[in-house]
């Protein structure tokens, strides 16, 4: 094969991405791992578990047999890859997320965002995403488990990669359920843990030894912390909103007061992508470490350092001054 059409055959590939992540969202949907746990079942089984048409449902477990999610076994029945089996874990959610309509409908207007830098979900939904969730409470409840799960991989590396047991009161902004706190906690039991987010958000909270309070990071952020973690908020924003939550942060801290942001290092190619899915999903953006640096300094912090983890985020470590 010459180079050009090894070239043409490795983008195909890339073009037609898409329909994996379409097959393993349908897999995810049905539940298709679950089903599979104890092992390899016959289409008919499966169909009649799933309540799915079986000769089609067949013609799905060979696309997923075909890029190593499932296995073909010799009799017909299909079972679980080391990828399928991975579909029961923390990032299986994720899959559920990425193929609903209203994600997928945003995706599509990628080209009106780079014609006009304007944010593709508004501008199919008429309204950005957290309002779109507030009013599609089960959108909602789909995004946050597919967070969670993603959490559940970051956190217990983040909690191992920075020393939080120095601090004797630590705030989590925009802490979702918790679970970052609670992971910490776990390690450094002597920690106080501050949990807050928004009301309906916090109501629930993994607060088993937490003290929880709901508000907008906007307005107000609890006082008395030792040190406030951001972790995947400010990506979510703009330049502007982000130095405001900073700023909100900064107005609750005493002078020399740790603030850690846990975000995406920049130089790799899935934060490349990353990027291109907040300018169409909630309308932020990836940063470099300079650019995070400028927006500290913008709110009264200086960046002192950064410790990556083997998970591809890194704890962005400021002061306020």
């Amino acid at each position: 094969m010459s180079d050009s059409e090894t070239a043409s055959a490795e983008l195909l590939e890339l073009i037609y991405a898409y329909r994996v992540s379409q097959a393993i969202h349908v897999a995810v949907v049905l539940e298709l791992a679950d089903h599979l746990a104890d092992g390899p079942r016959a289409v008919g089984d499966l169909a009649s578990v799933t309540a799915t048409h079986a000769p089609t449902l067949h013609r799905l477990l060979r696309a997923l047999a075909a890029v190593e999610v499932l296995h073909e076994e010799p009799d017909g029945t299909f079972g679980l890859t080391a990828l399928g089996e991975a579909l029961r874990g923390p990032v299986g959610p994720m899959a559920a997320f990425i193929g609903r309509p209203n994600h997928w409908a945003a995706w599509g207007q990628l080209l009106h965002s780079v014609r006009t830098g304007e944010n593709a979900f508004g501008a199919v939904h008429g309204v950005d995403v957290w309002e779109y969730r507030a009013q599609h409470p089960e959108e909602g409840a789909i995004f946050d488990a597919a967070m969670t799960g993603l959490s559940r991989r970051v956190n217990a590396a983040v909690a191992a990669a920075h020393d939080f047991g120095r601090y004797g009161v630590i705030v989590d902004v925009g802490g979702g359920h918790g679970a970052l706190l609670a992971g910490i906690r776990a390690r450094h039991p002597g920690v106080r843990g501050v949990l807050f987010d928004q009301p309906a958000v916090v109501a629930g909270a993994e607060a088993d030894g937490l003290e929880v309070v709901g508000g907008s990071f906007f307005e107000t952020v609890p006082a008395g912390g030792d040190a406030y973690l951001l972790k995947s908020v400010l990506h979510d924003w703009e330049d502007e909103p982000a130095i405001e939550i900073l700023r909100t942060c900064r107005r609750a801290a005493r002078a020399g007061t740790a603030l850690l942001l846990i975000e995406r290092q920049f130089d790799l190619p899935a934060t490349k992508f990353s990027d291109l899915n907040m300018l169409v999903g909630p309308g932020g953006r990836e940063r470099t470490i300079e650019e995070y640096a400028t927006l500290l300094a913008a709110a009264g912090y200086e960046l002192v350092g950064e410790t990556p983890t083997p998970v591809g985020v890194s704890v962005f470590d400021a002061r306020a001054i």
